[in-house]
């Protein structure tokens, strides 16, 4: 059995950086296990086609925690980024407007725009109706009729789940806020109004994938890294962790950022919190490499139509500078769409490049109705015993990776002083 102060459970930038601000405190007892044979979690990069490939999707380094940027510009210098103003689209049938729809609609032409404006106006947030609970309810109330059927229900419907009303209302708030108003006078003077959505302005490497900058803070930390090292068991009254490979590790304080229903054996926890977390939900993801360079100025398109397999488009020689083609991201079960038959995951053809494909079994954090509590009464009941939930996984939130690194950050500083 090995000790340490400090048991960091995953390498992504949750993990990562939680490890080096614990190194650059001066803490030298600390240990971060890794399941996979390199660090960086959904943020990875591999080399596809002779350009970087982000195998979890699209990952970008807002730009507006600068404290943030500050801590990572350490380990991959701000020199080594381009900073892009984000061009992001919808792709509604082959009518292409820049996203959020509702601040973009005055690039319609003027039918659509009277069309798309009465139904927001008809919106029950603007008519005075009261907010429903239930998810597909909201989007309509919210949004308008026009909106909700021709683009927000068909696009969240193929990115996370079929049935929307599993989903909770209570994280909508990340929606870009546009009223009708501000719809209105974007209308009229041809140009968006109200609050953007965000990454309107992102950082990405020059010359590598995303995964670059988590790649560089293993490495300032590899001999506190363990690899291959897939948790099976968390001991919670005595903070202890069990490996597949059968290794055991205790700890006077564990940090999980790994997904919560990844561990085989929770022990030491009531039933009922067991339980719960069995009903803590999730999606997968594909991302599939295309060699074709696409035509336009846009990073990324969301596509709502359920006839198109994936959801979104990474235009990637618009982000990366000299690389080539695109990826699409599809949710797992949808890709049963694609004409050919494909196995479990990785690449279809080493020889065949614009076949590759990646899945990553844990993407988004489905924002369930009920999740909330359920965290809230896990994540209180393991900090009283020394264990803390920390990032995307550790608390089942969707959060970007600029947040989860200030949520690393912050709980150092909490822990470590």
């Amino acid at each position: 059995m090995e000790k340490v102060k400090y048991l960091i459970l995953g390498g992504g930038p949750a993990g990562l950086t939680f490890a080096n601000c614990l190194k650059r405190k001066g803490e030298t007892s600390f240990l971060v296990l890794e399941k996979e044979e390199e660090a960086g979690g959904l943020c990875r990069s591999a080399v596809v086609d002779g350009s970087p490939f982000d195998i979890g999707g699209g990952h970008f380094l807002d730009v507006k925690r600068p404290k943030v940027n500050e801590f990572l510009f350490q380990f991959l210098p701000e020199q080594e980024w381009n900073l892009f103003r984000r061009d992001s689209r919808i792709d509604l049938g082959g009518m292409v407007v820049s996203h959020p729809l509702e601040a973009n609609i005055w690039q319609m032409d003027l039918e659509r725009q009277v069309t798309y404006l009465a139904s927001i106006a008809k919106a029950g947030c603007n008519s005075g109706l009261p907010c429903p609970e239930k998810f597909t309810d909201w989007i309509f109330w919210k949004l308008g009729r026009r909106i909700a059927e021709d683009y927000m229900l068909p696009y969240n419907q193929k990115m996370f789940a079929d049935e929307l009303d599993t989903l909770g209302t209570y994280w909508l708030e990340k929606l870009p806020d546009v009223s009708f108003e501000d719809t209105l006078r974007s209308c009229l003077i041809h140009k968006p109004c109200g609050r953007q959505p965000g990454h309107a302005s992102f950082y990405y490497p020059k010359h590598y994938g995303y995964g670059e900058i988590w790649r560089r803070m293993a490495q300032e930390i590899s001999p506190c890294v363990r690899y291959h090292a897939e948790v099976s068991c968390l001991e919670c009254d005595v903070r202890r962790v069990r490996t597949v490979s059968g290794d055991t590790y205790e700890a006077d304080i564990i940090v999980t950022t790994i997904p919560w229903r990844e561990f085989k054996s929770l022990t030491g926890m009531p039933e009922e919190m067991t339980n719960a977390i069995k009903e803590l939900k999730h999606s997968a993801i594909e991302t599939r490499y295309c060699g074709e360079n696409l035509d336009t100025p846009a990073q990324w398109i969301y596509v709502p139509d359920l006839k198109v397999t994936w959801h979104r488009i990474l235009v990637r020689h618009n982000f990366c500078p000299g690389s080539r083609g695109h990826w699409l991201e599809t949710r797992q079960e949808r890709t049963a769409m694609y004409p050919e038959t494909k196995s479990a995951g990785g690449c279809e053809s080493e020889h065949n490049e614009n076949t590759c494909y990646y899945v990553s079994d844990y993407a988004y954090p489905l924002n369930t109705v009920g999740k909330p509590e359920i965290m809230e009464k896990l994540l209180g009941y393991c900090a009283a015993r020394g264990i803390y939930g920390l990032g995307r996984w550790g608390e089942h939130a969707h959060h970007n990776s600029d947040v989860v690194v200030e949520k690393a950050m912050k709980l150092a500083d909490q822990l470590c002083g």
